[in-house]
């Protein structure tokens, strides 16, 4: 690895302040997750109870300032012998369950616990809605999204609606964060100032009802 350069935190701080927010999060067991940083770059290993457990650890990785990147390799424990048929009955009943997901269009497989979810949705909050309810069902290793979003008319205002959204947002600094759009695929290039701050960037994006994808590569300056 290169020398870290005058901007970059030492690892040994950044170190201390992953392992500081993940005992901060409410639900984790702390004691099995391992953290190493190399180059502002953390590897979380060990294991969690759930997959959920597993999301918000990499959440509070990324929460914390001089973090450049993650290498997430936790394992999600399985307590008992549960088979993929039993996981895909469960993951289905907790879509079907929801009424912010449209299940009629979700498909769900799962294979060695990791669950496959396929189909068409209208909106993006309603894919990770389908996401965070698999990934809340017991067992579930891991879960792919593979569900597209229903094809909508380009607008093209598209790009200018999305940048006042950014203004609105007191969270982002409107002014380092550039937008374009291609049809209904959105790219987002510039600078932000955390990893939260670049996601936040990414969600208001999605909430254009004129996008199907966004193309996230904004840098962040850690």
């Amino acid at each position: 690895m290169t020398e870290h350069s005058v901007n970059h935190r030492p690892d040994a701080d950044v170190k201390a302040d992953v392992e500081e927010e993940l005992d901060w999060t409410p639900g984790l067991d702390v004691a099995a997750i391992g953290v190493a940083v190399e180059d502002g770059v953390v590897t979380l290993t060990g294991q969690v109870d759930n997959h959920t457990e597993r999301v918000q650890a990499a959440k509070a990785a990324l929460r914390v300032a001089g973090v450049r990147g993650l290498a997430e390799e936790l394992d999600v424990r399985s307590p008992s012998a549960r088979t993929d048929a039993e996981i895909a009955s469960d993951v289905r009943a907790a879509l079907d369950a929801d009424a912010s997901v449209p299940s009629d269009t979700i498909d769900v497989q799962v294979r060695d616990r990791i669950v496959t979810l396929t189909g068409s949705a209208h909106w993006h909050f309603q894919r990770l809605a389908a996401v965070r309810d698999a990934e809340r069902v017991a067992s579930v290793q891991f879960v792919l999204d593979r569900v597209e979003l229903t094809p909508r008319p380009s607008a093209p205002d598209t790009a200018e609606r999305i940048r006042h959204a950014f203004v609105r947002h007191a969270e982002l600094d409107a002014d380092r964060i550039d937008v374009a759009v291609v049809g209904t695929i959105v790219t987002l290039t510039g600078h932000a100032r955390t990893w939260a701050e670049r996601r936040q960037a990414e969600i208001a994006a999605w909430r254009s009802p004129h996008v199907t994808e966004v193309d996230d590569r904004i840098v962040v300056d850690e």
